[in-house]
């Protein structure tokens, strides 16, 4: 076999080259006895990667980091970020680093491969509980149909990781359609270098977005493409009962990807409150903030590109905050066609206000939470129809995921499925909604039997983080493919028991 012919990872280093005021290159931590926990093969096919070499001794090496392809140059990203709406002016990747890019131009990352410049007095490192969560919520997210970023694999360190008890070490190697967040925006522009933004910009444009070169003012034709881009994103997740938990700058992509599933977890009983994160005690990223709060983040991303989008400051201000005011228009048009398909209905109409619907525009070059607007509402039949869908929701305190998938045997007449969950509630709606002639298959392909429910995962984790990853396996088989029903699957598809305890994550999860 020649040098040519032989195995392996083939990485450039653009982004390290192009960028070297934002990163810093760096060296992964030692893995003394890699083990690989979690390997997924079908997107090492997709990638072109051999599964046989990430299974050998040199790629695990590259796994961990600690094996450095030729032409590869590991960084770790620097970027700032308003986290819980204080800002932060240096985060970075305090325990990843950015491998380099894969031959089809997404990156290759690694999560907890050991401390870096930007650890902020942390360990760099991560457990295997949490690095196994993020490789299911992504895949369960990917195969649910949403952007979000891809777990490759996770291989076990061999090093244990203290937190209130020692655990077992573990890095999670993920692939991205790139790792640039608002938080790398707002780094560069704090460095007061302007030509740094454009290149930055122009970087994102070639990369992301092509088609906002040939606009009369491209910045500005990329601050709408990634407007779009989150607000689709975001209305996916409210229409699958998703709740991301930690919704910093830091964590918002400029590809409008999902990114980093820490505190992350999915609604059962409807309520827009809800937050399963410990340290957001404020509710700042409960379920129905989640719109708003991306609408806010974007304010955060305008006020980048000021300098880029008009010479005059005021009148670029004024350019992108008329930008930032149709992201209610946009999300909710998103939502609304979600909704419709999810319901079976044969066509979108109207405009109405969802859960989450953001009424402001937000300043682009203030510090606010979003303030208000018109948030303006057409008055076709679906609008009542989801206005009083969400209101039998909330009173009913119904399971979300199961509140739908019982929609489709009603849409044929049996109603037994929806009453048992929301009782004689849900009868005038059920009437009017039958009126409608929605379609049963349309609602199949739209509603899951299976998400990862809270209290499965952490069984999972539980089992995984004592040796045992039998119970991560078979969960990880039945979240992958959603949308299909199989006997004997029963408990995937229930919500947790009446007993359980209150599903609780953190930061560090």
């Amino acid at each position: 076999m020649t040098s040519q012919e032989r195995p392996g990872v083939r990485l450039t280093d653009g982004f390290a080259r192009d960028f070297p005021d934002l990163g810093v290159q760096w060296k992964a931590a030692e893995a003394p006895t890699p083990r690989l926990l979690a390997l997924n093969e079908p997107l090492a096919a997709e990638l072109g990667i051999d599964p046989a070499y990430l299974r050998g001794d040199e790629g695990l090496g590259l796994l961990t980091g600690t094996h450095v392809p030729s032409g590869a140059t590991p960084v770790a990203q620097a970027y700032a970020g308003h986290q819980f709406g204080g800002y932060s002016p240096r985060l970075g990747d305090g325990r990843a680093l950015l491998m380099g890019e894969l031959p089809d131009g997404r990156d290759l990352h690694l999560k907890g491969s050991g401390r870096t410049p930007f650890a902020r007095g942390g360990d760099g490192l991560a457990a295997v509980g949490p690095m196994l969560r993020e490789y299911l919520i992504s895949e369960a997210m990917h195969a649910l149909g949403v952007p979000t970023t891809r777990a490759l694999a996770v291989v076990g360190t061999g090093v244990a990781v203290y937190r209130e008890q020692p655990l077992p070490g573990a890095v999670l190697a993920r692939v991205a359609a790139s790792h640039l967040r608002v938080g790398t925006f707002q780094f560069a522009r704090s460095t007061g270098d302007v030509e740094l933004v454009r290149r930055l910009a122009d970087h994102a444009i070639a990369r992301h977005y092509p088609q906002a070169a040939d606009a009369e003012n491209p910045y500005l034709a990329l601050f709408a493409a990634v407007l779009d881009a989150q607000a689709s994103l975001v209305a996916q997740w409210m229409l699958l009962g998703f709740i991301h938990g930690v919704m910093n700058t830091d964590n918002t992509t400029i590809s409008g990807e999902t990114i980093d599933y820490g505190p992350c977890a999915f609604m059962e009983q409807f309520d827009p409150a809800t937050v399963f994160s410990s340290i957001d005690t404020q509710g700042r990223y409960a379920y129905g903030n989640q719109p708003p709060i991306v609408q806010w983040n974007l304010a955060r991303f305008a006020e980048t590109l000021v300098p880029l989008v008009d010479d005059d400051e005021n009148a670029a201000v004024e350019t992108l905050t008329a930008s930032l005011g149709t992201f209610p228009t946009r999300y909710q048009e998103a939502w609304t066609e979600g909704m419709r398909t999810k319901l079976g209905l044969p066509a979108a109409l109207g405009r109405p206000a969802g859960p989450g619907d953001p009424e402001g525009s937000g300043d682009p070059e203030g510090s606010g939470e979003p303030g208000s607007g018109d948030g303006a509402a057409g008055s076709d039949a679906i609008e009542p129809l989801l206005e009083e869908l969400s209101r039998l929701l909330t009173a009913s305190r119904a399971d979300f995921t199961s509140f739908f998938r019982a929609l489709i045997p009603a849409a044929a007449g049996d109603t037994s499925p929806v009453r048992e969950l929301v009782g004689e509630l849900a009868d005038g709606w059920l009437a009017r909604w039958r009126a409608l002639d929605p379609s049963a298959e349309m609602m199949a392909t739209a509603n899951p039997v299976y998400i990862p429910r809270n209290h499965l995962v952490e069984e999972a984790l539980d089992a995984a983080t004592a040796g045992d990853l039998g119970p991560f396996t078979e969960l990880l088989v039945v979240v992958t493919d959603p949308y299909t029903e199989r006997p004997g699957l029963e408990r995937y598809a229930s919500p947790a028991p009446p007993d359980a305890s209150p599903h609780v994550t953190f930061c560090g999860t």
